[in-house]
């Protein structure tokens, strides 16, 4: 048993402090509002990704979503590129026993800019790989 699941403050190192700060300062509505934001960009993002050829795996599920390229290699390479492009950064995963980026869009100061940005760091090592 874990006591830290069963307490309200989470622990005695007052882990919850950050939690209760973002919901004292935003609010019900706030927090509504950042996690719409949240949502909307990554959908917006995947959007992105696809018009430039990319598959995207899975519905987006709040911020995050899945994408490969049509071989395993291709997926790796381009994943590789844009992290050395330090434009954005994703990590990488298995789905279905085959390599994917994942992607998640979770900072509260993400803009469209930031997430078209992106979206060419990825587009133009996507060009790059042929």
């Amino acid at each position: 048993r874990d006591n830290m699941l069963y307490t309200t403050e989470m622990s005695r190192r007052a882990r919850v402090v950050p939690l209760w700060a973002v919901l004292k300062q935003l609010g019900r509505e706030g927090i509504e509002e950042l996690v719409d934001r949240l949502c909307e960009n990554a959908e917006y993002f995947a959007e992105r990704l696809r018009s430039i050829g990319l598959t995207v795996i899975n519905p987006v599920c709040f911020n995050q979503f899945l994408v490969r390229c049509r071989t395993p290699e291709k997926t790796q390479a381009l994943l590789r590129a844009v992290q050395e492009d330090g434009v954005c950064w994703c990590g990488g995963s298995t789905w279905d026993h085959e390599p994917v980026i994942r992607i998640s869009v979770c900072s509260h100061r993400t803009t469209r800019t930031d997430l078209d940005a992106s979206a060419r760091s990825f587009a133009a090592a996507w060009e790059r790989l042929g």
